[in-house]
This record gives structure tokens, sequence and C-alpha cells, in this order.
């Protein structure tokens, strides 16, 4: 079995096995090579101390990232390459981050401390595959994602991994090994330890999985979740699932049936960027939209005419997916045509703005607010073209208070 070695890596690793060090590639970048996939991350792992490390490659070439943890961080040909000793690791106090590591000298000792067999593997083109736990086996034969040694230690050492065991089997499509599952689900009190930050990120990487509701058991979203209505979780999965793989439409769809005030919360639970939460706040507030009747293209104009391009066809793709009506389709398709030309669907794209309104008269005040929103409708309602003459003579027509 060959992995085509990414060229800095590959220079790492022949540059630590000359200076008669142990070395390989380790976990991601394994699992993807062999899943089929161009890794994004190459790490490395070796027998060598991180002092060893950093006076074979210099000062000028290293990072001190983790020294306490064996982990120098190597700039080789453009690249960012971590390299870490081989180590152990015992007593997870904070249910998170090992009390102790020990460096050891051999790579199997090093790989029995990971999650899952799938990550658990390493290469290196001299040895080929090291596999201890099956890990190979486990991704390519038996399509499971199964836990290193016992699963129950696993998961006390670090809650994180419970979000993990999902987002991986969603990720590549595997079953989860009926034992490593049952654990999972029995530690879910362990997410408890886990920040705000890393369980929203690793939720979002579950969401962006291709079809993730099989590996969202309710038990585990309602423990980071506590907001969801369960009782329209089914349908909430229906819809994640027949989204785009959208983190934040499929979020919206997880807490649209709870409404706005427990969405909001959830959201400051999750410590979603500001601009995250408000494109889910959005959603969840729209997320009643029904279809007029109308031509799609009125209905697209409409809709971009209270809320920008992005969220609009984020909130079109939801409603298509909860209630299944193809109408909203035809919208979103009228949503693009009209983003792509450049229509003018809001106040700030019109060829007029406030201060023609002045010149013509009008004070300050809500008055040049209203008349603005009226330019707009005639726009959208397609009565007159979105040129300024036009739009002028119009509103000295009018009368304003």
């Amino acid at each position: 079995m060959n992995i085509a070695i990414d060229p800095g890596a590959a220079a790492v690793l022949d540059r630590l096995h000359r200076a008669g060090h142990k070395a390989y590639l380790v976990g991601g970048c394994v699992r993807d090579s062999l899943s089929g996939r161009a890794p994004q991350d190459w790490d490395i792992c070796t027998s060598a101390r991180p002092e060893q490390t950093l006076a074979l490659f210099g000062a000028a070439q290293c990072i001190p990232t983790g020294l306490r943890h064996g982990t120098v961080t190597v700039k080789q040909g453009g690249g960012l390459y971590e390299v870490t000793t081989f180590r152990t690791e015992e007593g997870y106090a904070d249910g998170r981050h090992p009390d102790r590591v020990a460096f050891v000298a051999e790579v199997e000792a090093d790989l029995a401390r990971r999650d899952f067999t799938i990550n658990a593997m390493a290469y290196n083109a001299a040895e080929g595959l090291v596999d201890p736990f099956g890990g190979a086996e486990d991704l390519l034969v038996r399509r499971v994602v199964r836990a290193v040694g016992d699963p129950a230690r696993r998961f006390e050492e670090d809650g994180l991994r419970i979000l993990r065991l999902y987002r991986f089997g969603a990720r590549e499509q595997l079953a989860l090994d009926a034992a490593t599952a049952a654990a999972a689900v029995a530690a879910r009190g362990r997410l408890g330890c886990v920040s705000a930050e890393r369980i929203w990120q690793e939720l979002s990487k579950l969401l962006a999985a291709p079809r993730p509701a099989r590996w969202m058991p309710p038990e585990i979203l309602q423990a980071i979740l506590p907001e969801l209505d369960m009782g329209c979780y089914a349908a909430a999965l229906r819809a994640v699932d027949a989204l785009p793989p959208d983190p934040l439409a499929r979020l919206a769809a997880l807490l649209a049936p709870s409404g706005p005030a427990a969405a909001a919360q959830a959201l400051a639970r999750l410590r979603c960027s500001n601009a995250e939460a408000a494109v889910v706040r959005a959603l969840v507030a729209e997320s009643g939209l029904a279809l007029t009747g109308e031509a799609p293209r009125r209905q697209a104009w409409r809709l971009l005419a209270r809320l920008d391009g992005g969220t609009a066809c984020r909130l079109l793709a939801l409603r298509q997916a909860q209630t299944g009506e193809a109408g909203f389709g035809a919208v979103a398709a009228a949503a693009g045509q009209l983003l792509a030309g450049h229509a003018c669907c809001r106040t700030a794209q019109l060829a007029v703005d406030g201060r023609d309104l002045l010149a013509l008269g009008l004070r300050p005040g809500p008055a040049v607010g209203r008349a603005l929103a009226a330019a707009l409708d005639e726009v959208v309602e397609e009565r007159l073209p979105n040129e300024r003459a036009g739009l002028l003579g119009w509103l000295r027509t009018q009368h304003w208070t």
C-alpha cells in the first residue's frame, strides 16, 4: 500500500531518517490518503525529542508550538508540518487534556493513545503502513468507526471525541461500532467539559457532511443544544438532509421549531461568531415564509428587498427542505437571476438617494425614508425603471409628509 507523500512532508521525513530517528506520517493524512482524498495537513510523528527536532532543523526553520507535548512546527518548502515526538498520556482531570505526557521510543505506543482506529495509523515509504489496531480494515472493508481499545476510557479522557465520532462517521459515511456508539451516548455528560467554541467547531463540521442526519442521535444533540424541540426533531433532521451541506442553514433547520428566543439562546451557548449568529437568527425568524402565488420573479424581488442575497437564498433552500414545495426552488432560481443581473432590490441600490430628496425640498427625517421605500416599491413592482431621471420625475409628483 503506497501513499503519494507531499514533497514538503517527504523532505521532513527524509531529514529525520537520515539523522537516525524513526519518523512517520500519522493520523488524518494517512486516513485521507487511504480514502482517496488529498490531505489538507501532513502531520508527522517521530522518535526525535523536541529539542532534537529543533537542533536538526534549526531555529529559523522551526516554530516551538507545543514543546511540553512534544510538538514542533517545521517550515519546509513553503508549507508547515507539525512534528510530534512519540508519546503516551495519563490523567485527564479536566476531561479534555492529559495531566502528564511521557515521550516513548516506539510508534505503536503513540498510536495506542489515539481516539479511533481510522486515526491510529502511521506510514512511511520504507516500512509502509503501521496499523496495529486494524484501522485500514475498519475504513476500507468493515466501513466502521471504532474506538482504539476501551471506548469508555477514550471518551472519559476527552469529551470532544464524542462529537468527533459522529463527525467522522458522517464525513466518511461509515457505520458506528456498536460498543463505541453505546459508550459515546453513556458518556455524553463529558461534553460539559468541552468549550463551546470546540463544540461549535465539531458540530459545524458534522453539519457540513453530505447527509449527516444518520449521525445526529437525539441524546447527543440535546446534550449540546437543550433548546431543541425534540417533538419536531425527526422532521428537522429530514430538512437537514434535504439541504445542501451548509452548516448555518442546517443549524437553522434544527433550531427553527424552537422559535427565535430559544434559537438566540442556543447561538449564545455555542458562541458562534456575530456574523454566523445573525444569519441563523434571520433564518429562524423567517422560517414561516410561505409562497404567495405571484410569479417567482416578483416573490424573489420582494424577498431581496428586505434580506441580503445570501440570507434570502439560504432561506428559500431551508423552506424547500422543510416543506418539499418545489415553488421555493423556482423563487430561488429567480433570486439568483436577479442577483446575477445586479437588479435593484434595496433602497441603497436605487438610482436616487436621500440627498436627491433633500434637493427636492423634503426635510430631513422619516419622510425621506418613506419616499425612498415608495420609490423602491415602484421599481420592484416594475412600474418604474431604476433610472435617476424617471424616479426624480415621479418623486416630484408625490406629496410627502
